[in-house]
């Protein structure tokens, strides 16, 4: 076979459909030619780049399905969403094919048939993708009710602009228990139901959910999230990731930037602010959050006991 002629420069290292193609005068012959790799029908890829942001790996399966939109895992990962998913085996992408389509079956694909409201599709970088509070819903099939929690969380945070770009959180907890009342008998819409109960406004990370849902489960006072210090002359300090503020405790969560020497600087003089207001800091780390987060647990339970709080108090 002939040396196949050169593609557009913007068709190397990603996939792509065949009618893309076909716009930019590729030949048909072209695109049969064996150093392209078929990706299932109307998808062809040539050396693809290792690395390719999921939008990019993800857009021709989207635009060669019409009436389907990126979904669950899918649509967490694009969104930004934590949600735990195996990655053994090859990529497979979740879509949604609404109730009455055509059946689909093509490689690399997970196709969900289930209902679909236009209202809960919405474009993300020009691809279809079902919206924050739906996409949480649809991942109540495949998560535990803490992971189902600590999405919730991420939906309704109100992000800091100066770190996020935006000031809005994703959906309010209206709008996900909108599409619980929306989808009475859907799959795993029982875990939605207890979930929804515990989700909080206010958490930054998936440990800080995950470490809140372990001290109420081990039945200490719920604690505050991300509230600031007010000292006695009515001055506003620095927001604990989780605060006892009755108690004067505050509970930070370290990740492991925690590590790099600017953070500790900062960390110690935020250890001196503590002690200087009156307060006792309870510093976490990864390796508190084992077994149900129970070193965690028990450090947060000495500072309370220390602080006046008791069983039943």
């Amino acid at each position: 076979m002939k040396t196949a002629s050169p593609l557009p420069d913007d068709f190397h290292g990603r996939p792509f459909t065949v009618a893309e193609a076909a716009a930019v005068g590729v030949s048909s012959k072209r695109l049969r030619h064996r150093s392209l790799a078929a990706l299932g029908r109307g998808i062809r890829s040539q050396d693809p780049v290792p690395g390719l942001p999921l939008s990019v790996r993800v857009r021709p399966f989207i635009e060669v399905n019409e009436r389907c939109a990126a979904s669950h895992h899918t649509a967490a990962e694009l969104g930004s969403l934590p949600a735990r998913q195996a990655k053994e085996g090859p990529e497979m992408y979740h879509v949604i094919r609404p109730e009455g389509a055509a059946h689909l079956n093509r490689p690399h694909v997970i196709v969900h048939r289930m209902k679909l409201y236009d209202d809960e599709v919405t474009l993300l970088d020009g691809i279809p993708i079902t919206t924050p509070e739906r996409t949480w819903l649809d991942l109540a099939e495949m998560l535990s009710v803490d992971e189902l929690v600590v999405a919730g969380d991420s939906c309704v945070r109100v992000p800091r602009r100066e770190f996020d770009g935006r000031d809005l959180p994703l959906c309010s907890l209206g709008d996900l228990q909108r599409m619980i009342d929306r989808h009475r008998g859907k799959r795993g819409i029982r875990r939605a139901r207890e979930a929804i109960k515990l989700i909080r406004v206010g958490s930054d990370s998936p440990q800080e959910s995950m470490l809140r849902l372990a001290i109420v489960r081990a039945r200490l006072p719920e604690p505050e999230l991300n509230v600031p210090i007010i000292d006695d002359g009515g001055a506003r300090h620095h927001e604990p990731d989780l605060s006892y503020r009755k108690y004067r405790i505050g509970i930070e969560y370290e990740g492991e930037h925690h590590g790099d020497e600017g953070q500790i600087v900062r960390d110690i003089a935020r250890s001196e602010r503590y002690t200087a207001l009156g307060w006792t800091e309870v510093r976490i780390s990864k390796r508190h959050m084992h077994d149900d987060a129970r070193a965690a647990v028990a450090k947060v339970r000495t500072a309370l006991v220390q602080a006046g709080w008791r069983p039943g108090g």
